[in-house]
């Protein structure tokens, strides 16, 4: 019952962003209101880590599986991708680069600033 519990919360929250997808005129997909909602609810408590932590482990051990979909399609257009297959992975290699950089950096930054304040809070 308490995995029924968990995922209930989930669905719930996917639903708002759903509806927030379907009422506001911004072209942000449902998915991301639905991950910035919850996220707003565990930082303000409204949500308690406890009451997903199972079900959303779970889910995201599950989720190379939910990309098989995506690569099955990928092949069956084929004839498609097929004349614009090197930009597509110039692309594809460029941006992947970029976000790694990008989020590295910022890691090393959050990083940094994490153990300034542990040195001055020390001293």
């Amino acid at each position: 019952m308490k995995y029924v519990k968990e995922f209930g919360i989930i669905l719930l929250i996917s639903f708002v962003g759903e509806l927030l997808h379907s009422l506001l005129p911004l072209p942000v997909p449902a998915s991301i209101y639905g991950l910035v909602l919850l996220f707003a609810c565990l930082v303000t408590g409204v949500v308690k880590l406890e009451q997903v932590n199972t079900t959303a482990r779970y889910l995201i051990e599950i989720m190379p599986l939910m990309f098989i979909p995506a690569g099955v399609g990928l092949l069956d257009a084929w004839g498609v991708l097929q004349p614009v297959l090197v930009p597509v992975m110039v692309i594809t290699v460029l941006s992947t680069v970029i976000v790694m950089g990008v989020s590295g950096r910022i890691t090393q930054a959050i990083l940094r600033m994490g153990s300034r304040k542990k040195v001055n809070s020390r001293g």
